[in-house]
């Protein structure tokens, strides 16, 4: 009953005008971001920051907190809404989760299913940010002390499982997936140790020292692949490639899609409670799921509309997850959570165990409008699904310039440097010759993602048991996730052996 009480609060104050044109502003701006390669909630939230500093000046502190909040947030799961845009239409993921994405609703596109296709993301993130709240307003604090339980072991074995069920993005050969994901594994480790501070494969070239930027490799694959495929391939659509012949989804698609937006949902707002995982992770352990317990996985990747909803949905249960270690217990899960943190702060309020005692206002009323923004954002897509899916009957002497550009944009916007777009170039031309060769790409965006977070994880286990590896199996929850991650990778060549030697013996 407390509950429910707190959450009417929350609705009076969220349902004031100006917090409204702020949550609308908020998953504006945030579809807006999520459109934009390279850019991303965390970039697009830092920005906002000092603009909403100046809006909320003639409101009293808590107030002001509350409305600045309310706009940030809903740049945040705004911009999960908008990253499947480019992903479906263009092959050029928004950003980091809404890669797996591409993989069939680019597919999708270029059957004329687009509408289909945007229509089901947004459908499938609605369902996913009400799920997510709901277990926001009610599971907060227990779910909370689970999370807490996760050690430096825990995450490295859960890492370890990601990286072995990345076999489910294969292509025709689980080898050259392994190959790709040792591979982008290898490219994590460029940059400075932040450990020791010693500088690895940099060669004494500075700019090298932060790092490989995940997005200039993700973009340069998978959206620069794909121009350099369609411009040395001559492949001369003149926009009938994508022509779009259905806006909504038909029954079948709902049906396809209900069952992977429920568990991606559920899905993803577990993963996204896991401080680190994030919406990435989520949404391509989704799309491994639903590739595992589909009757015929053979579509995958072909454009099957259940490649778009699990993903969609998952990133978007992560993002509402990511909120509950960020308000209970003060930890942020991941990078836009750790900025919405240093803006309450900014705002002499700290996030924590004490936040919904201290502050309800700010609490309650952040939790209803990401209802209200939620609803916003399905009234807001569902009629721009005619506009959005236009975009891909451009001809392609028009729509290719456009991809270019908006890749260039978007990865000089975050890291102002002429190395990184010679970098996106170079990718380009890579992933078009890994895709015709048939390496999957989809493994090595995860090895580039997974690796520092691995790396760290291990190294902190490790530094706790004074160098003992038996730590990640002393650990029980740990324990768990190393064993499936093995069972993983040797059921499919046991079976395999199995089935070549039923052949043998039937040849015999």
């Amino acid at each position: 009953m407390d509950t429910f009480q707190f959450l009417t609060h929350g609705f009076a104050e969220a349902l004031q005008w100006h917090n409204l044109l702020f949550a609308f502003v908020g998953v504006l701006i945030g579809t807006a971001v999520g459109v934009l390669p390279g850019i991303g909630p965390m970039s697009g939230v830092a920005l906002l920051i000092p603009v909403t500093a100046t809006l909320t000046s003639g409101l009293d502190p808590e107030s002001a907190a509350a409305s600045s909040i309310i706009l940030l947030a809903g740049v945040y799961y705004g911009a999960m809404y908008g990253g499947s845009t480019t992903s479906i239409l263009l092959n050029t993921p928004g950003e980091s989760s809404s890669v797996v994405t591409a993989l069939d609703g680019y597919q999708m596109a270029k059957q004329g299913r687009a509408g289909a296709a945007l229509s089901i993301s947004a459908i499938g993130s609605f369902f996913a940010g009400i799920v997510a709240l709901i277990g926001l307003t009610l599971l907060a604090e227990p779910l909370s002390s689970v999370a807490l339980s996760f050690g430096p072991a825990e995450y490295f074995s859960l890492m370890i499982l990601g990286l072995c069920a990345v076999s489910g993005l294969a292509g025709k050969s689980r080898t050259k997936a392994l190959i790709m994901t040792v591979v982008g594994l290898l490219i994590a480790t460029i940059g400075m140790d932040n450990v020791s501070g010693v500088a690895r494969f940099t060669y004494e070239i500075p700019v090298l020292y932060s790092g490989i930027e995940f997005l200039t490799v993700a973009v340069g694959l998978f959206a620069l692949g794909e121009v350099f495929k369609t411009i040395l391939e001559n492949e001369k659509t003149d926009g009938t490639i994508a022509r779009v012949e259905r806006i909504l989804p038909t029954k079948q698609d709902m049906k396809d899609s209900s069952g992977p937006i429920v568990r991606g949902s559920l899905l993803g707002f577990f993963i996204g409670i896991l401080p680190g995982a994030g919406a990435t992770l989520a949404s391509f352990f989704s799309y491994i799921m639903e590739k595992k317990i589909s009757k015929n996985p053979s579509k995958f990747g072909q454009g099957a509309i259940e490649g778009v909803a699990a993903p969609e949905a998952a990133n978007n249960g992560a993002s509402g997850g990511a909120m509950i270690p960020l308000l209970t217990l003060g930890i942020p899960g991941s990078g836009t959570t750790a900025i919405l943190m240093g803006a309450l702060i900014m705002y002499n309020i700290q996030p924590g165990p004490l936040f919904f005692t201290d502050h309800p206002q700010v609490a309650w009323g952040l939790i209803a409008s990401m209802f209200i923004g939620n609803v916003m954002l399905l009234i807001l897509n569902l009629p721009l699904v005619k506009i959005f899916a236009k975009i891909i009957e451009t001809p392609t002497k028009y729509l290719l310039p456009i991809i270019i550009a908006i890749s260039i944009f978007g990865v000089y916007a975050v890291q102002f440097t002429v190395f990184d777009l010679l970098l996106l170039i170079g990718c380009g031309v890579i992933g078009y010759f890994l895709t015709k060769n048939d390496y999957p790409v989809a493994p090595l965006v995860l090895g580039l993602v997974l690796g520092p977070m691995i790396e760290n994880n291990m190294r902190r286990a490790l530094t706790t048991s004074n160098g003992d590896f038996m730590i990640f199996i002393e650990k029980p929850i740990s324990l768990i996730f190393i064993l499936i991650a093995l069972l993983w990778m040797t059921i499919p060549i046991i079976l395999k052996m199995k089935g070549r030697n039923v052949v043998i013996n039937e040849e015999a």
